[in-house]
């Protein structure tokens, strides 16, 4: 359950083994909007060199972290070049401007992640995220706002729905947010977070490695959500070896399988983030 998602630009190879030392659940080699013009082919040569590198140590250290590259547009022939080259070595794909589900026939290789970044890709996220070979989806928000001129939280919130509602009816894991450009401002990182969290998103990603435990106190389960859930599962379990199916807590709360699954959730999340909570009171 991935809950950091870094990136690193691809024109830095010297920050590619720090950015998978650095605690996030995946790293994105960046290949589009942080490498300029000029760097792009180098970018992809020290993306595969990596990859290739990385899949040969792999074999013998079983590592983890997840790596994976965002390519260029796909309407562009540098994108498809990215694709060819990258497609089996990296553990997914990100695939930037994705505006309808046509431009994802034929793909193969890694799994294929569509980032929403414009009208149409919004209007569109429903048969994009429901494609056969997309693994999950994710917002651009940068390009959506410069394109809509859009200045309001709620309108953008409104969008963050419509992508929520499309993974979650295509059967796809949560949307992470998009990343939270000011580097230094933590508090707002935390406040945007737990927002985003509100609205159904999960997970955030990235632009620098110092954001990143800040991303997963904010989408650790608190004390009394943990706590909630433990109760569901103990009841569950205890009625499940009873042989009831639904049944009410002490309190009152009617407990059924789609509550119970959602408790077992949040007890994987708060172990997966325990280490977290423990920085926070050390």
């Amino acid at each position: 359950m991935p809950v950091t998602w870094l990136y690193v630009p691809g024109d830095r190879p010297e920050r590619f083994a720090k950015a998978v030392a650095s605690g996030a659940d995946v790293v994105i080699v960046d290949l589009e909007d942080a490498v300029a013009p000029a760097r792009k082919d180098e970018a992809r040569a020290n993306a595969v060199a990596y990859l290739r590198e990385r899949r040969d140590a792999r074999d013998r250290s079983g590592a983890t972290v997840r790596v994976h590259v965002r390519v260029n547009d796909l309407a562009t022939p540098r994108g498809r070049d990215d694709l060819a080259a990258v497609g089996e070595l990296a553990d997914g794909v990100r695939l930037p401007k994705v505006e309808s589900a046509a431009v994802l026939d034929g793909l193969t290789g890694a799994p294929a992640y569509a980032l929403l970044e414009s009208a149409a890709g919004i209007v569109n996220a429903q048969a994009i995220a429901a494609h056969p070979r997309v693994a999950g989806v994710a917002l651009g928000e940068q390009d959506l706002v410069a394109e809509l001129s859009i200045t309001d939280e709620h309108a953008m919130n409104h969008l963050r729905l419509q992508v929520v509602l499309a993974a979650a009816a295509a059967g796809l894991p949560p949307v992470p947010m998009s990343v939270y450009p000011d580097v230094k401002d933590e508090a707002g990182l935390v406040a945007s977070c737990r927002a985003g969290r509100a609205l159904g998103l999960f997970g955030r990603s990235a632009v620098h490695p110092r954001q990143i435990p800040a991303i997963r106190r904010a989408f650790r389960p608190t004390e009394e959500e943990e706590a909630r859930a433990a109760e569901i599962v103990t009841a569950a379990e205890r009625a499940e070896q009873a042989g009831i199916g639904a049944l009410a807590l002490p309190d009152g709360r009617f407990v059924d399988a789609p509550i119970i699954a959602r408790a077992r959730r949040t007890l994987a999340l708060a172990e997966h983030l325990a280490d977290d909570r423990q920085a926070g009171e050390g």
